[in-house]
């Protein structure tokens, strides 16, 4: 279940915004001590990368990966009939999602572009991210809706969002909460509710990870411009990640199970460097699966690392 990246072409498309923000927010940095908003309002949802087309076909092929993961190559429409053909790692509440250059059109397909969605767990929360953003210095937190459409040509409401930006150099975030005509749809093969206003992850994603390895992202590193960087740090405050900088101009974001680190670089050295994963079950010994341009190191215990290379790049 891919969520494309909505910073430039979706937002066109659904809003036909009359005037977009424009260049960094700015006003929100981390600056090391201060804490973010009280109660955590997102979650890591899933977070991709462009990677080079030898890395990307080979992820697309590997034989590994399908034992490893929940594993499914999919094409997916969306709003105003945009589509997508994504590589996906699926766990219990959260996933990871891969391009080559130019699986996505324009500038998003790029190498070393990036992107990361965060959402809610409780019907509502979105509303309250939206009103926490304007006190971290976005006045006007952009918002729209996401579509999907099944293949019958009848989009059904799959999520709302809101973003700090539509202008961005390689990376951007989004914050989202589900929708219930999507949960009510049975094509979307999604879970009952544990609870009343439950739009939780772990109802979207199908239960098949439980035959793999792979149980969840726990841990993402990406690069990305200081004026990106800037955009994104308001939304994990907003969210209720503790964002702490690091040296060398990056942050790292900690909350609900999972920790992001973002690295400020030039355009030209952006892109998704890592990713942590838990296990279902422990491993006995250490595997190096060679991907590409990229390496996926299993074991020993319950967790994977899985590490890029100059983006995919040689």
């Amino acid at each position: 279940m891919r969520i494309q990246r909505i910073l430039r072409t979706l937002v066109v498309l659904v809003l036909a915004l009359a005037a977009a923000l424009g260049g960094a927010v700015g006003t929100a940095q981390a600056d090391g001590s201060r804490a973010s908003s009280d109660r955590q309002l997102l979650f890591y949802n899933h977070s991709y990368g462009v990677l080079d087309r030898e890395t990307a076909d080979a992820i697309e092929h590997s034989d590994y990966l399908r034992d490893f993961a929940n594993f499914l190559v999919r094409t997916t429409t969306g709003a105003g009939g945009q589509t997508w053909t994504g590589r996906y790692l699926m766990g219990r509440e959260t996933y990871l999602e891969l391009f080559g250059v130019g699986d996505i059109a324009g500038p998003d397909g790029t190498l070393g572009s990036a992107g990361l969605g965060l959402s809610t767990e409780r019907d509502g929360d979105l509303a309250t991210v939206t009103e926490r953003l304007r006190s971290e210095g976005v006045a006007d937190p952009v918002e729209f809706l996401q579509t999907r459409d099944f293949g019958d040509g009848v989009p059904v409401p799959w999520f709302d969002a809101i973003l700090t930006a539509t202008e961005y150099d390689a990376f951007g975030a989004w914050a989202m909460e589900y929708r219930p005509e999507y949960f009510a749809d049975p094509r979307s093969n999604t879970e009952p509710a544990s609870f009343p206003g439950d739009v939780g992850r772990e109802r979207v994603l199908s239960d098949d990870y439980r035959t793999h390895l792979m149980r969840d992202v726990t841990s993402v590193r990406i690069a990305v411009t200081e004026g990106d960087l800037a955009d994104t740090v308001p939304l994990l405050r907003a969210g209720g990640f503790a964002v702490k900088s690091v040296t060398g101009g990056g942050v790292v974001a900690q909350g609900g199970g999972t920790t992001i680190r973002f690295d400020a670089v030039p355009r030209e050295q952006a892109g998704l460097q890592r990713v942590e994963m838990s296990l279902n079950r422990p491993v006995k010994d250490r595997h190096a699966e060679q991907i590409g341009h990229s390496t996926l190191t299993v074991g020993p215990g319950s967790r994977a690392v899985w590490t890029f290379a100059a983006n995919g790049a040689q």
